[in-house]
């Protein structure tokens, strides 16, 4: 078993916090990340090189998801609006308003035709980016707190909400179903099977929760998560649970027994909170993005 520890290229291009990073589908040789200068960028992160800018948020970008065939992408940020933008041109497609808040997370079905968007106005919305109109063809309007992170699957919403609550959408069946953690939630990492939950919250706690039962397998700890909407991981095996936490360190434990990895406490590796981390979905590679402006790849 074995865990990020050598530092391959420092991305260096954004002024202000780095807020999100995400690898492209596929072969996954490309990321984007979206900061508080309103910028989103495109990166090869083993070669050091921004690739291309994209510019037309008037706030924070907080989020970005990209297309299957990695030609469009959709952001969302504080400027309360869904941007679907064309990859190659740097265009925005569709601007899609519609929340009274601003909008943590965003995710798009597998064909692109259709964009979630959870928001502070605790609601996700559902946007057909075919139609003409601008209404949304849904509301989830459960949450009593902020959204703060989706998951999107081919029947299923999952969000996250400052409110402690897990609420899961089966769209087939009509029917909602919700876990209670107790604690503001940040961020969801389904495991490939989908039968658990990476479930990471601001009680400075990680927990793996069984989909079927609600039964928490799992608790990872010794790390400080107490302000920010930072986010826990996978490996590309799902052996070990990787974050990167307030004081700049990127923490990991083994899934089955929660044991930390040396060394334990890790060295601080940013001079500022790791606002994001994300593993490479096939190789040992990992980006962190941080407050302190940079994002970092490791490589084992």
């Amino acid at each position: 078993m074995s865990c990020p520890r050598n530092s391959l290229q420092r991305l260096q291009g954004h002024t202000g916090p780095v807020h999100v990073v995400s690898y492209s589908r596929g072969a996954a040789l490309y990321c984007l990340s979206g900061g508080q200068d309103r910028t989103i960028r495109l990166w090869n992160p083993s070669k050091g090189m921004e690739i291309k800018k994209y510019e037309a948020h008037g706030y924070e970008v907080l989020s970005v998801y990209c297309s299957q065939d990695n030609a469009k992408f959709a952001s969302g940020g504080g400027d309360r609006t869904v941007f679907f933008w064309d990859v190659t041109t740097g265009q925005t497609i569709r601007r899609i308003p519609g929340h009274s808040g601003r909008i943590n997370a965003v995710a798009l079905n597998d064909d692109a035709s259709v964009v979630i968007s959870g928001s502070f106005d605790a609601t996700v919305k559902i946007w057909d980016l075919k139609a003409q109109s601008r209404s949304p063809i849904q509301s989830l309007d459960d949450a009593r707190d902020a959204i703060q992170t989706l998951h999107v699957g081919s029947q299923e919403i999952v969000s996250g909400s400052v409110d402690g609550h897990v609420r899961t959408y089966d769209l087939r069946k009509g029917q909602m179903t919700s876990d209670y953690l107790g604690h503001p939630i940040t961020a969801i990492q389904p495991t490939k099977d989908g039968q658990t939950l990476l479930i990471t919250t601001l009680d400075g706690k990680i927990r793996l929760l069984d989909r079927k039962t609600g039964q928490c397998l799992n608790t990872f700890q010794g790390h400080k998560h107490e302000s920010y909407r930072c986010r826990a991981t996978f490996d590309s095996k799902e052996e070990i649970v990787i974050f990167g936490d307030e004081d700049g360190r990127v923490w990991t434990w083994d899934l089955v027994n929660a044991t930390a990895l040396p060394p334990a406490p890790p060295q601080r590796v940013h001079e500022k909170a790791i606002l994001w981390t994300e593993h490479h979905p096939d190789n040992k590679e990992l980006l962190t993005a941080s407050a302190d402006g940079t994002i970092v790849l490791w490589g084992s």
